[in-house]
């Protein structure tokens, strides 16, 4: 990510503001809060091939969520969509934020067909499933 002047220059009265009136931030937190990366701050080039390469891996259909009921009930009408359907697609279900954020995904249960995010925060009923595989698949 790359930042402009003006961010360095903003950022640099913030803390002097913050300094000037008691605020104790320490800097990395506050690069945490403006960084758009889904560790906050804190990748580096391992982390970051491990989590594209754990996403761009496995199965073409992924349910992502932390495994709450709304994430099994999403991840049960995927199976009968694509049961209903005829297609033998494994279902992976993926709970490590680390890799749901580096998928662009901030709410869940969201649903990814051949590395497309497809629905997010929602339970999609089998009806909407198979339009969505449609969609994607042609």
């Amino acid at each position: 990510m790359q930042f402009s002047i003006y961010w360095f220059r903003k950022r640099k009265k913030e803390i002097e503001i913050m300094r000037l009136f008691g605020k104790k931030k320490d800097e990395k937190e506050m690069v945490k809060e403006q960084s758009g990366c889904c560790c906050g701050g804190n990748c580096n080039e391992e982390s970051v091939e491990a989590a594209k390469e754990t996403l761009s891996s496995g199965a073409n259909v992924k349910v992502l969520g932390g495994g709450c009921d709304k994430c099994n009930a999403l991840e049960k009408n995927v199976k009968e969509a694509l049961s209903e359907l005829g297609m033998t697609d494994e279902i992976d279900h993926v709970t490590d934020f680390g890799q749901i954020a580096a998928m662009g995904v901030m709410s869940t249960p969201a649903l990814v067909i051949d590395n497309k995010v497809v629905s997010m925060g929602k339970v999609l009923s089998k009806d909407d499933v198979i339009k969505a595989l449609k969609k994607v698949r042609g």
